[in-house]
C-alpha cells in the first residue's frame, strides 16, 4: 500500500470488498456497499481508504449524517450533491426541476421524479469519470435523503457509479444494498495496531487488560493507550478500568445516553453497577414504573439487550461510562438500593450462608455470591461503619467462588482494604489477599500495582512470607528464575511452621524454578532439604509434594531405578488431590514413568479443575504440562493447538517464561510439519527469551526443534552437532532425554557410534524403569542402528513388535523408514518397499514434508515407481489445513492467518495452494461457499 493510503489493522478483507466495488464501477459495473458497525470500528476510516485507492481516477462526493439536520428534508442529498448540481441542467425538465426544488427548498415531488433525477445526476457525471459517493452515518440522514440513495444504490450495476454508506446499525439503513458488519479487531490486529500507537511496546498483559474494555474496538484502543500513565506502561499501577473521560468515545457514549428518559438512565446505573443483576430484582427496583417498558428506549437505541433473565450493554464500554459518568452521590444511592434489594432476599431465607477459607489459602473459595454482592453494594455505598463494612466484604469476598460471581474476589478485598484504618494489620492482609486473587484470576498487573501498595504499610513476618510466596510466582512465570528462586526460599523459611502446606509448596515452585532454569545441582539440594522437613503426619498434597521432589531429584542424578518408587507414589496419591498446581507434578511423574495416556488424563483433570476455579493464571503452565505426553504419542495436530491456546494465555497474563516454552514446543510441530522457515522463526523466538530470563528448558526445546528440522531435511551431520552443542551447554535432563532418539540416529548416520552409544545407555537406564513399550521400541531402534549388519534386522523387527503394542504411530512409521532403507541397502528392495510405504502414507496423513520427501526419496531408490506428490489424504484435511480454510473463509488475509497461527505468510501460502488443490477450487470465494 501507498503512503499516502491510511494504514488500516485487521481490515483486510473489508479493503479486498472495497476494491472490487471500486474495480467493478471502473469497469461500467457499479454497485453499492453498506458498513454497519458501532462508534470507533473504523468505517470512517474505510471510507477514506477508499477514498485514496479511488484517487486519482474517481469524482467523489462525500457527505456525513448529522442528528441537527435529520429533521431538515433532503439535506443529505444537499450536502452530497451540491458539488455537482449544475449537472441538473442536463436533466429532463421534470426532473431537473424537482431536484433543484429538493436541494435549494427541501422540497420534493413525489412519485420516481425525484428519486430517478438523482441518478440520471450520478450517470451524467459518470459519464465523464467513474463516481464514487461516500454518505457516512446514513442513518443519521434525515428520511427522504436516506430513501432516495436506497433508491438510486439499487440502480447502478450499470453505470460507473459506487455508493458506499455507513451506519451504527442496519435498521435505518437504506434497504437492499449488501451490508458488510464491522466487528472487533482479531488478537493479532490489536496487538499491530499498539505496536502502531505506543511509542514502546505494550505489555501483553496490559493490552490484554486493555482489550477487556475496547473489545477489538480500534478507537476505542487508541484513547486508552493514549491515557496510559508511565507507571501503568512499566506494569507498577493497574490498568484503565475504564475509556478515558473526555475521549471521543466516551462523548458519543454520554451523547447518546442523555437522550435516554431520566427513568431509563436510573435503572442503567444500577445494571452496570451490578452485571449480575436479574430480571425480577431490576423490576422490584423500577416500581411504581415497569423496567421493561422503561427500558424500551435503551433497547431501541441499542444500549441494551436481554441475556437470558438479565440485560447487559450491547457494548461493554458503556457500561463503565454509565457507571463513572455518573456522580459519586448517584452511584452510592444505586448501590444503597441494591444491597437493600438484596439484603431482603438474604433476610427471607433465599441465600446461603458458607465460613470463611483462610486468608491466603490453598482451597478454591467456595459460597454464594449473593453474599458478597450485598456486603459489596453496602460497602460502595457507605452504608455503615466502614471497618464493619469491611470486615464482612472480606468474609464474604474470600467465601465466594472466583470464577462465578460479581464482584471478583480482588476487587472486593481491595475495597475492604481501603475501608480499613491504615494502622490496622487486616489492611495489609486484605491487599495481600486482593494480589493473589488478581494473580489467580489472570490479571498480573494489577497483582504487581497491590503488592507495591503493601510496602508503605506495617506487616507481620507471616503475611511478609504469603507475599513474598506471591511475588516469586510472579517472577517464577514471568521474570528471572534465579530470583524467582532466592524468593521462593525466603518464602518457604517462613511458612514451613505457620502454614506448611504454603511452606511445602514453596519448596517445589523454588526447585521448578532451578528445572526451568536446567540447575540439577539446585533441584537436588531442594530435594534433600525438603526431605530432612519431612513429618509422618503429612496431607496428602503435601506428601505428594515430598515424593515429587524425591523422585525428581533421583532422576537428575541418573537414579532411574531409585526415582521409579517415589513418582509412582505421587500418581497413586492422585487419585486424591483436587489442587490443579499439585497435579501438574503428578502429571509430569507419569511421564517420567513413561505413563504418557495417565499423564495426559492428569493434566486434563488439572486444567478442568483450574476452570472451574477461575485460576486463569493457572491454564498456560497447565497447558504446557499437557504436550509433554502429546510430544511423546505423537499427537502433533494437538500440540499444535494446545501450544497456541498456552502461549496466547501465557501472553495475555505475562508469563513470558511459560510463552518461551510454547513458542518452543510450536517449533517443534513446524519441524516436524517441515516449515522451514516458521521452525526457525519460533525457535529462535523462544531461544531469545530463554537467554533473558535463564531459561534453559525452553532454549533446550528450541534447539531440539531445530535440529529436528535438520534431521527431516536430510542434514545430519548439523543435527548431530546442534544437539551435541546443547548437550554439552545445558544440563536439562528431560529434554536431553526427549530428544536422545534424534541424537543417535543423526550420531550413527555420520559415523559417530561413540558418542550414539553413550548417549543410549543413558536413555536405556531411564527407558528400563518404565513399562512403555513405546519407548522401548524406540530403544531398540536405536540399538539397530549401531548394530553390525546381522544384528540389525532382528532388532529392527523387534521395535516394530513394540510399537504395535504402544501409541507412538508417528515414530512407528519413523522406524519403518529407518528399516526399509537399511533392507534397501541390503539389497533387499522388495522388503524395503513394503515397509516404505507404509511409512510414507503415515508421513502423508500427518503432513509432514519432510518425512514424507524421505520415503519417497528411498521409494525411488528401491525401484519403486512412486506416486506424483499428494498433501496427505485425497479428499480431506490436516488439522493445520482445515484451521487455515476455516480462517481464510472467515475473512482472515494471509498476513492475519501467519500472525494468529504463528507462521510464515509464504508457509500460508503453500497451505493455501494445497488446501485449494486437494478441494479442487480456484478461490478464496469458492473455499467461502464450501466451508459455509
Amino acid at each position: 500500500m501507498s503512503s499516502d493510503k491510511p494504514l488500516l489493522r485487521g481490515r483486510g478483507e473489508e479493503e479486498r470488498a472495497l476494491l472490487r466495488l471500486l474495480d467493478h464501477a471502473r469497469a461500467g459495473s457499479g454497485g453499492a456497499l453498506l458498513l454497519v458497525g458501532a462508534p470507533g470500528m473504523g468505517k470512517t476510516a474505510l471510507l477514506d481508504l477508499a477514498i485514496a485507492h479511488a484517487a486519482p481516477g474517481f469524482r467523489v462526493l462525500r457527505v456525513s449524517g448529522v442528528e441537527s439536520e435529520s429533521r431538515l428534508p433532503y439535506a443529505g442529498l444537499h450536502g452530497l450533491l451540491r458539488p455537482v448540481a449544475a449537472g441538473a441542467a442536463s436533466l429532463p425538465g421534470a426532473q431537473a426541476r424537482a431536484l433543484m426544488s429538493a436541494l435549494e427548498s427541501g422540497t420534493g415531488a413525489g412519485g420516481l421524479t425525484l428519486p430517478a433525477a438523482v441518478l440520471g445526476l450520478l450517470s451524467a457525471v459518470a459519464a465523464e469519470q467513474p463516481v464514487l459517493a461516500c454518505v457516512d452515518d446514513v442513518d443519521l440522514l434525515d428520511t427522504d435523503s436516506r430513501e432516495v440513495l436506497s433508491f438510486a444504490a439499487r440502480r447502478v450495476t450499470g453505470e460507473a457509479v459506487a455508493l458506499l454508506f455507513t451506519a451504527r446499525e442496519a435498521a435505518r439503513s437504506p434497504e437492499g444494498v449488501p451490508v458488510r458488519v464491522l466487528g472487533g479487531l482479531d488478537a493479532a490486529a490489536v496487538r499491530e495496531l499498539a505496536g502502531d500507537l505506543a511509542a514502546g511496546k505494550v505489555a501483553e498483559d496490559l493490552l490484554a487488560a486493555l482489550d477487556q474494555i475496547a473489545r477489538g474496538n480500534p478507537l476505542a484502543l487508541a484513547e486508552l493507550i493514549a491515557s496510559l500513565t508511565p507507571d501503568q506502561l512499566a506494569g507498577l499501577a493497574a490498568p484503565p478500568v475504564t475509556l478515558p473521560k473526555g475521549g471521543r468515545l466516551w462523548r458519543e457514549h454520554t451523547s447518546l445516553l442523555a437522550a435516554l428518559p431520566a427513568e431509563a438512565q436510573r435503572l442503567l446505573l444500577l445494571i452496570a453497577a451490578d452485571p449480575g443483576l436479574d430480571l425480577p430484582t431490576l423490576i422490584r427496583a423500577a416500581r411504581p414504573s415497569c423496567a421493561l417498558t422503561v427500558l424500551e428506549p435503551a433497547e431501541r437505541a441499542g444500549v441494551l439487550h436481554s441475556v437470558g433473565d438479565r440485560y447487559d450493554f450491547r457494548d461493554p464500554a458503556v457500561r463503565g461510562v454509565v457507571y463513572y459518568g455518573a456522580s459519586l452521590l448517584r452511584r452510592r444511592s444505586s448501590h444503597r438500593l441494591l444491597a437493600s434489594l438484596l439484603g431482603n432476599d438474604e433476610q427471607a431465607g433465599l441465600l446461603g450462608d458458607g465460613g470463611p477459607t483462610g486468608l491466603l489459602g490453598d482451597g478454591g473459595p467456595r459460597g454464594d455470591s449473593h453474599r458478597l454482592r450485598h456486603a459489596w453494594h453496602r460497602a460502595c455505598a457507605l452504608d455503615g461503619p466502614p471497618a464493619a463494612l469491611a470486615d464482612d466484604l472480606a468474609a464474604a469476598a474470600l467465601d465466594a467462588h472466583p470464577a462465578h460471581t460479581h464482584p471478583e474476589p480482588y476487587l472486593a478485598l481491595e475495597r475492604a482494604a481501603e475501608l480499613t484504618d491504615p494502622h490496622h494489620p487486616a489492611k495489609a492482609e486484605r491487599l495481600a489477599a486482593a494480589a493473589r486473587y488478581a494473580w489467580v484470576a489472570g490479571r498480573p498487573q494489577v497483582a504487581r500495582s497491590l503488592l507495591a501498595r503493601l510496602r508503605s504499610l506495617a506487616a507481620p513476618d507471616e503475611l511478609r512470607a504469603h507475599v513474598q510466596l506471591l511475588h516469586g510466582s510472579l517472577e517464577l512465570l514471568g521474570g528471572e528464575t534465579g530470583s524467582a528462586r532466592e524468593e521462593l526460599l525466603s518464602a518457604a523459611t517462613w511458612l514451613l511452621e505457620s502454614h506448611r502446606m504454603l511452606g511445602v509448596r514453596a519448596l517445589v515452585r523454588a526447585a521448578d524454578a532451578s528445572y526451568r532454569a536446567g540447575d540439577n545441582r539446585a533441584f537436588i539440594a531442594i530435594a534433600r532439604q525438603a526431605a530432612a522437613l519431612r513429618r509422618p503426619d503429612e496431607t496428602v498434597p503435601t506428601q505428594l509434594m515430598f515424593e515429587y521432589l524425591a523422585g525428581m531429584a533421583s532422576t537428575f542424578s541418573g537414579s532411574h531405578q531409585e526415582a521409579a518408587a517415589p513418582l509412582r507414589r505421587v500418581v497413586e496419591l492422585a487419585g486424591s488431590v483436587r489442587d490443579p498446581a499439585v497435579l501438574v507434578w503428578a502429571c509430569v511423574a507419569s511421564m517420567l514413568l513413561g505413563e504418557d495416556a495417565t499423564a495426559h488424563r492428569l493434566s486434563a483433570r488439572a486444567i478442568e479443575a483450574a476452570r472451574v476455579r477461575g485460576a486463569v493464571s493457572a491454564m498456560p503452565q497447565l497447558l504446557e504440562y499437557m504436550i509433554y505426553p502429546e510430544i511423546w504419542m505423537g499427537r502433533y495436530a494437538a500440540v499444535a493447538t494446545t501450544a497456541a491456546q498456552g502461549l496466547r494465555l501465557a501472553q495475555e497474563t505475562g508469563q513470558l517464561n511459560t510463552a518461551a516454552q510454547h513458542l518452543a514446543w510450536l517449533a517443534i510441530t513446524a519441524a516436524v510439519e517441515g516449515d522451514q522457515d516458521t521452525c526457525r522463526v519460533r525457535a529462535d523466538a523462544a531461544i531469545d527469551l530463554a537467554d533473558a530470563h535463564d531459561l534453559a528448558v525452553a532454549g533446550a526445546i528450541g534447539n531440539w526443534a531445530l535440529a529436528y528440522l535438520d534431521l527431516a531435511a536430510g542434514r545430519p551431520a548439523d543435527a548431530a552437532n546442534r544437539l551435541r552443542a546443547e548437550r554439552r551447554n545445558s544440563n536439562h535432563v528431560v529434554i536431553r532425554v526427549m530428544a536422545t532418539p534424534h541424537f543417535i540416529e543423526a550420531c550413527a548416520r555420520t559415523g559417530d557410534h561413540e558418542a550414539a552409544g553413550s548417549a543410549l545407555r543413558v536413555l536405556e537406564r531411564w527407558v528400563g524403569s518404565t513399562r512403555s513399550p513405546g519407548l522401548r521400541a524406540l530403544v531398540s531402534r536405536c540399538r539397530a542402528l549401531l548394530a553390525p549388519p546381522g544384528e540389525a534386522e532382528e532388532l529392527f523387527r523387534e521395535a516394530l513388535d513394540l510399537h504395535g503394542q504402544g501409541v507412538y504411530e508417528f515414530e512407528a512409521a519413523r522406524t519403518r523408514l529407518l528399516y526399509g532403507s537399511a533392507l534397501r541397502r541390503d539389497r533387499r528392495p522388495g522388503a524395503a518397499r513394503t515397509h516404505l510405504h507404509s511409512a510414507l502414507e503415515t508421513f502423508e496423513r500427518y503432513g509432514a514434508r519432510l518425512w514424507t520427501e524421505q520415503a519417497r526419496t528411498e521409494l525411488r531408490a528401491s525401484g519403486d515407481p512412486v506416486r506424483p506428490v499428494l498433501d496427505v489424504t485425497t479428499g480431506q484435511l490436516t488439522a493445520q489445513q482445515l484451521q487455515i480454510a476455516r480462517m481464510v473463509a472467515e475473512g482472515a488475509t494471509n498476513k492475519e492467518v501467519a500472525e494468529q497461527l504463528f507462521l510464515s505468510r509464504r508457509t500460508v501460502e503453500h497451505h493455501l495452494r494445497n488446501i485449494f488443490s486437494r478441494l479442487g477450487i480456484r478461490s478464496r470465494v469458492e473455499l467461502v461457499r464450501l466451508m459455509s
